[in-house]
């Protein structure tokens, strides 16, 4: 009988949280790296080199991959003869890893999680609690499968109860377009089909913590229907051109990955779950020898890309910006952004509305005249540093918002992550503004180029509060221009007409 001490399941959840924050698997690694070889798309290309840069950058420096460090996804197996020395529960056991983890003084790591969903949402100041999976099973080891899910992507899962005779390709080739670029492609794909509603959701969940081997089931020909049918998503979910960060490119997903499960004679339950740019997971089993010792990955597994700044970006002075230079930007043009920014996302945009329904102005000290706001919430700095990993936040999540800011508070143009929505839309043609994008995946490459920082209002918010950070040679792409062009449109068009046309070996 193996005895599992309780010491042990809370130190390896810790440094298994701590391990996945900065190290990518390296079967994501390897694999982004043969999409950049492959990429076409000189945009897309960009996004996945601002990637992998950022990817060997937090491996050196261990600090977050992404500024957000995720909800914390635990499934275990626990074997059947297995004896606990504990006096916590399981679920309190792995909580008290994830509070560690998320509190650890060398490498904090954002906390995001809140309670009362519906109506407080108050962040629990620990990442805690996790979302745990248990099972018991035959055996006298527990197994454990820790992912750390951000937002941006979970926010796009899908769902349907399709009937028994429905195409689950079609299905899923009509999804992904309307999940947007908000989950960081190029990722994965998991999807879950059969048993009921939650079976299916919590199948498509876990085949996400699957490793990356579309390379070799290609290579060595498919032997299921299951097989086939990953490797035929793959190929036509590729062909809709989304590309990179959804600006259109070769690359949308780098692998396909399906769990299935008997169901109901009337039933075809689907759900589809991607991961992101920022995919976190790991495996390790306790056999009652102690702690679990993650392997470490050689920088050496790194692909030798280094991302440099366009030549021909065009440099923006932020301190001298007026409405007149932000009508001179066009679609697609990079920029590099210097000088000082405000930042503020879903909280601090939710405050400012309250305000001006009561009839009052902005806080003290915050003005928008002029000025260009960064959707972002920062990671605590640690050691010198001026902030945390600092990349852009989901748009869209902004976009009820967009008129508001742009009618109220002089405010001329915005930075966020993948596309925006025709409210936003609309909105950004009616003043004239600007939209530009910066790369979701690159938090810790981005946060390089901001040199000071400091809150300006809502510090209560924590990470929502707004900041205002001085930034040098700060990297963006004009993703909506004032006109309206939009390359979240016209990118993913023109490549989906561009792989119709390429040669099979090419894509």
């Amino acid at each position: 009988m193996t005895i599992i001490k309780q010491d042990d399941l809370i130190q390896s959840i810790q440094d298994a949280l701590q391990h996945i924050s900065y190290f990518h698997p390296v079967d994501y690694i390897k694999a982004l790296g043969d999409a950049y070889e492959k990429e076409q798309s000189p945009a897309a290309k960009d996004a996945i080199a601002q990637i992998l840069t950022n990817s060997r950058m937090c491996a050196e420096g261990h600090r977050p991959i992404c500024q957000d460090t995720g909800i914390v996804v635990v499934f275990l197996k626990v074997g059947m003869n297995v004896r606990w020395d504990a006096t916590m529960s399981v679920a309190d056991m792995v909580n008290e890893g994830v509070r560690r983890a998320y509190l650890q003084a060398d490498n904090v790591l954002r906390a995001s999680i809140v309670s009362d969903p519906a109506f407080g949402r108050k962040n629990t100041k620990d990442n805690t609690p996790a979302v745990i999976h248990v099972e018991l099973v035959p055996g006298d080891t527990v197994e454990v499968k820790v992912a750390a899910k951000g937002g941006g992507s979970e926010n796009k899962a899908k769902f349907a109860m399709l009937n028994p005779g429905d195409s689950i390709v079609d299905w899923v080739l009509k999804t992904v377009p309307t999940m947007g670029a908000g989950w960081c492609p190029p990722g994965m794909l998991g999807i879950g089909i059969g048993g009921t509603a939650e079976k299916a959701m919590l199948l498509a969940k876990e085949s996400l913590m699957e490793h990356i081997d579309m390379t070799q089931l290609k290579a060595r020909g498919a032997a299921t229907p299951i097989e086939k049918l990953r490797v035929e998503l793959y190929e036509k979910v590729n062909a809709l051109g989304i590309g990179a960060q959804g600006l259109g490119g070769l690359s949308t997903v780098l692998d396909v990955k399906i769990l299935d499960y008997p169901t109901h004679a009337a039933s075809k339950p689907v759900a589809i779950i991607p991961n992101c740019a920022a995919t976190r997971h790991a495996h390790f089993t306790l056999d009652g020898s102690g702690v679990a010792h993650l392997p470490v990955p050689s920088l050496a597994d790194w692909p030798a890309v280094t991302w440099r700044p366009d030549k021909n970006a065009r440099h923006v002075n932020l301190d001298t910006l007026t409405r007149e230079g932000v009508l001179e930007w066009k679609a697609g043009e990079r920029l590099l952004l210097s000088g000082k920014l405000l930042t503020g996302r879903d909280a601090a945009h939710k405050r400012i509305a309250e305000l001006f329904a009561r009839g009052k102005g902005l806080p003290a000290g915050v003005d928008f005249t002029n000025r260009v706001i960064y959707y972002v919430g920062p990671v605590d700095p640690v050691r010198d540093e001026v902030v945390g990993p600092a990349g852009p936040t989901t748009a869209t999540r902004m976009d009820g918002f967009t008129e508001m800011m742009l009618e109220k508070t002089g405010l001329i143009a915005m930075v966020g992550k993948a596309e925006r929505g025709p409210v936003g839309l609309e909105a950004i043609r009616k003043h004239k503004a600007a939209y530009l994008m910066a790369i979701g995946g690159a938090a810790y490459l981005v946060s390089k180029a901001i040199r000071a920082s400091r809150c300006v209002a809502f510090e209560d918010l924590g990470m929502e509060a707004i900041y205002e950070f001085t930034v040098e040679d700060m990297p963006v792409t004009v993703a909506v221009d004032s006109t309206g062009s939009n390359v979240h449109e016209t990118g993913p068009a023109e490549w989906k007409k561009r792989i119709r046309e390429l040669p099979l070996a090419a894509v």
